[in-house]
């Protein structure tokens, strides 16, 4: 039998390693809670200073695990995205400072005129003096948002939010199944425009300003649409949404725990962050909302049919990819209770930030992801003859 691709002379595709692959090391795809939980540790860390060099180091990190360990899938290239999305947080943010001020500062930049406000608005004032202290701290919140976004796209860039989809409870797999639809849409619609474009400059297309947006945003909204009909037909086709024969009455039961446990959760949480609250209020209410509301979430697992294919499993690049993760925040959060004044350095007076060498030592554990992380398989067009 003759291959169809040889007929035609279509190239087919080649799985072949990744350029930074060695040559004892088998090219595979990471198991996608791995990058997440590794992600969500460098978010932690992040989120615990505001600190520039920490957090530009922090964004230089995961951009170099990305370039490293990233595959050639759609959400690969998304991360450029979350990089661009990051600098808007931070320009909004100086920006917000400038517009309704953010304190006194002695070191004035530029005076603007200020906008008088009504009596009820005191304490707020739109624009007059610009100190070089509150620009400096817009910037240092601003960064600090803009590296946990980065981080959190990292993951977005590295794992396949498909295959995580198949790691969630049983219970939570109609709302996972939601996120993951909504995680797969920004790196489409990153295709999409690449095509798009691309197609522009093979048929000639030099248009610039509105009428080029025109040009790339009807084909890509088309393309979305497009997309999104065949994703429903997918998961019509397999059998989407189908429950098991439960009778009413548990599946009312069901229901009621988890709103029950879930309603507990927010009174502990309320509980503990609320000094003047009775102690059974804290810590007691909050473990027994939990496990008021895992119970309802196993039993509701039960009423969910699905099939597992070659489940994904843990291997040791896995649990070393999450643990430098999670040694990664442990070690900032251990640099701040040593010496917090390096993590929020003040803006006034104005000091050059510095870093610690416990910091120094979560950066370094945060980017060892880049070696130990299996490289992945990187699907190429082979050209017709086997060239």
């Amino acid at each position: 039998m003759t291959d169809r691709a040889t007929v035609t002379g279509a190239p087919a595709p080649v799985t072949v390693p990744h350029a930074d692959a060695p040559a004892s090391r088998l090219p595979r795809t990471l198991h996608p809670g791995a990058w997440w939980l590794w992600a969500l540790g460098l978010a932690t860390a992040a989120s615990h200073t505001t600190n520039p060099l920490p957090l530009a180091l922090l964004i230089s990190t995961a951009a170099f695990v990305v370039v490293r360990r990233r595959g050639d899938a759609p959400w690969a290239l998304a991360f450029r995205m979350y990089l661009v999305l990051g600098a808007v947080i931070v320009a909004m943010r100086v920006v917000f400072r400038v517009v309704f001020g953010g304190g006194q500062g002695e070191h004035i930049l530029v005076r603007l005129p200020e906008i008088p406000l009504p009596a009820w608005a005191a304490g707020i004032r739109l624009f007059g003096p610009v100190a070089v202290e509150e620009l400096l701290g817009g910037f240092y919140d601003g960064l600090r948002l803009a590296t946990m976004l980065i981080c959190l796209g990292a993951a977005n860039a590295l794992a396949n939010p498909k295959r995580l989809l198949k790691a969630v409870p049983g219970a939570l797999y109609a709302v996972s199944t939601a996120v993951v639809v909504a995680l797969s849409v920004a790196p489409q619609l990153v295709e999409s425009v690449l095509r798009v474009r691309r197609a522009r400059r093979l048929r000639g297309g030099t248009g610039k300003g509105l009428r080029a947006l025109r040009g790339i945003a009807l084909p890509v909204l088309a393309d979305a649409l497009d997309r999104s009909l065949a994703l429903a037909a997918a998961m019509d086709s397999r059998g989407y949404g189908r429950t098991a024969a439960v009778p009413a009455g548990r599946r009312a039961v069901t229901g009621a725990l988890v709103l029950a446990g879930l309603v507990g959760v927010c009174v502990g949480v309320y509980g503990l962050l609320d000094a003047t609250a009775p102690d059974y209020l804290g810590g007691p209410m909050l473990l027994g909302g939990l496990v008021t509301a895992l119970s309802g979430m196993l039993i509701a697992g039960r009423q969910v049919v699905r099939s597992r294919y070659r489940p994904d499993r843990w291997r040791l690049a896995e649990l070393a990819v999450t643990g430098c993760g999670l040694t990664a925040a442990a070690l900032v959060m251990l640099a701040g209770s040593v010496d917090p004044a390096l993590l929020y350095p003040p803006v006034s007076p104005l000091n050059w930030p510095e870093l610690t060498p416990l910091v120094v030592l979560a950066l370094a554990v945060a980017v060892a992801p880049s070696w130990l992380a299996p490289p992945p398989a990187v699907v190429r067009r082979g050209t017709p003859g086997g060239g």
